[in-house]
This record gives C-alpha cells, sequence and structure tokens, in this order.
C-alpha cells in the first residue's frame, strides 16, 4: 500500500460537497482495498485535498468515479514520514461534516456553580477535591473527543474544538459524568453549567480571543447549572446528527449589541456518539 494525496480544482465546490463526497469514499473504500485517512477544502480556491492509502493511483481515481464522480485534478504519491512530520496527528473529520482548513473553532466553557459559596462552607481543601473532581471529568471527556483544553479559569476551563459537533458530544459526555456522580449520593453535589459558540477566534500566547470566545464565556453564564446553551452557529451546524435542541429564544448577552437566539441541547435524551455514553 502506497499513500496518495489527490487534488480537486471544481469551480464552486463547496465544503459540504466535499464532505459528501468523503462519506461516499468511505463507503467504497473497503471494496477496493484503500483507506480515506483525511481531507481538507481550501475555501477560497475551490480545492479539495484528500489523504489516502492505496494500491496504486488508478485505485484512488476508480472510487472517486464510482462514489460521487468526481475526478481529482492530479494524484501524487507522498512519502508518509514526511506527511507526519509535517501535520502531526492526521486527524479524521467527523463523517459528513464540512471540514475547512481556517481558524474555525467551536469554543467551550464550562462553570461550577456556587463555586465561591462552596469554598467558605467547604474550606479551601475540600472545595479543591471537588474541583479536582470537575477537572478529571471535562478533561477526560476533552480528551475522548479530540477537544483542547486552552485554560483553567479559576471554576471552570475553557476549550476549543475544531468540530461544533465533536463540542457539543463533550459537553454531553461531561453532563452524564456528573449525573454519575452526582447520583452515588454525594453530600457536595456538583453541577455544571456549559456554554457553546464558534467562530473564528484570533489565537495568541496559547490563548484565544475574539467575539466567538465571548460569546461562548456569556451563553456559559447565562445556563442554568446542569444544563448544556449553544449558539444559532453551533446548532445549525450540528443538525442531524442526533442531538435534540430546545429554542431558549433571543437573549440579551453583556457586551453583545443586539439579541443573541440560544439553544439548549436536551442532553440526557440526545443519540449523538457513542463516545458520549459514560
Amino acid at each position: 500500500m502506497s499513500l496518495y494525496m489527490d487534488r480537486h480544482d471544481i469551480p464552486g465546490l463547496t465544503a459540504e460537497e466535499v464532505a459528501m463526497g468523503h462519506l461516499r469514499d468511505l463507503e467504497l473504500q473497503d471494496k477496493y482495498g484503500v483507506k480515506f485517512l483525511t481531507y481538507w477544502f481550501d475555501d477560497t480556491a475551490c480545492t479539495g485535498f484528500c489523504l489516502v492509502e492505496a494500491p496504486s493511483k488508478e485505485t484512488v481515481e476508480v472510487v472517486h468515479q464510482g462514489a460521487h464522480g468526481l475526478i481529482p485534478t492530479n494524484i501524487i504519491e507522498v512519502n508518509a514520514g514526511v506527511v507526519k512530520q509535517f501535520l502531526g496527528k492526521i486527524e479524521e473529520p467527523p463523517p459528513g461534516e464540512p471540514w475547512v482548513e481556517t481558524a474555525f473553532r467551536a469554543i467551550v466553557f464550562s462553570d461550577i456553580e456556587g463555586s465561591t459559596t462552596m469554598t467558605q462552607r467547604l474550606g479551601d481543601a475540600r472545595a479543591m477535591e471537588v474541583l479536582r473532581t470537575h477537572d478529571a471529568i471535562v478533561r477526560d471527556a476533552l480528551g475522548a473527543l479530540g477537544g483542547s483544553e486552552v485554560k483553567h479559569t479559576g471554576d471552570g476551563i475553557m476549550a476549543s474544538f475544531s468540530s461544533a459537533v465533536a463540542a457539543t458530544e463533550c459537553a454531553i459526555a461531561i453532563q452524564r459524568k456528573l449525573d454519575l456522580y452526582n447520583a452515588q449520593g454525594r453530600t457536595t453535589p456538583l453541577r455544571v453549567r456549559v456554554g457553546i459558540s464558534a467562530g473564528e477566534p484570533v489565537t495568541e500566547s496559547d490563548d484565544l480571543f475574539g467575539a466567538a470566545v465571548q460569546m461562548a464565556s456569556r451563553i456559559c453564564d447565562y445556563a442554568e447549572p446542569g444544563c448544556i446553551c449553544v449558539s444559532s452557529v453551533v446548532r445549525d451546524i450540528s443538525i442531524g446528527k442526533g442531538f435534540l435542541f430546545s429554542d431558549r429564544g433571543e437573549v440579551a448577552l453583556k457586551g453583545f449589541g443586539e439579541p443573541v437566539r440560544l439553544y439548549e441541547v436536551g442532553w440526557r435524551e440526545a443519540q449523538g456518539s457513542p463516545l458520549v455514553s459514560v
């Protein structure tokens, strides 16, 4: 098996079309003995790229022809070591979700209910034990679903994802793990609110800044303890992925001039990915 990268130059090509084409490639790959590893899309040039293990260039072209008819403009053989050295971890995009190589990020904030009051009531040492439990649950979910911790906020964690669907699945996993934790008769239940937004934040000094970050933080502030609230962008991207969203209407968020429509995620009922199971 050799490693190939192909290029599709198609005027008017969209991220959604590339995502659906990748799905069809995955459906046919076993028949032809190939493995599609990942793909990228340049929305400015309307160009898609695929990274695939295959017996030959011709086999790659045959699979594309049979799957969707989008024939590559060019196919080149690449060195696996060079690719891994350049890309690091080869990331497989969520099937069917548009995957564009931009600064797009889904931003997740968690926040522990009443952390200051809890510290006063329990004392520093006991409150730190509760905080460490929160941190472990959130970090386990981030690790399972491909999230990156940006920073600890003192009573919560800020994280980022390249996929809005994975961010939502992570929030569901967090709430389900917390639900199990609290069901064990804890004297101090751990209730956490989660807010998610998406956009193209600015990266500087290993931190993220911008409207998407500010909105996720404000959404988290708005959410009730034990709830997940998301922006309309996150909800729109996640349609058809097995999530249940309740429209919370337009909400005035601090620092935003216009009301923002928010949705609550029904995390107890969500189907989502098997990874959200606990």
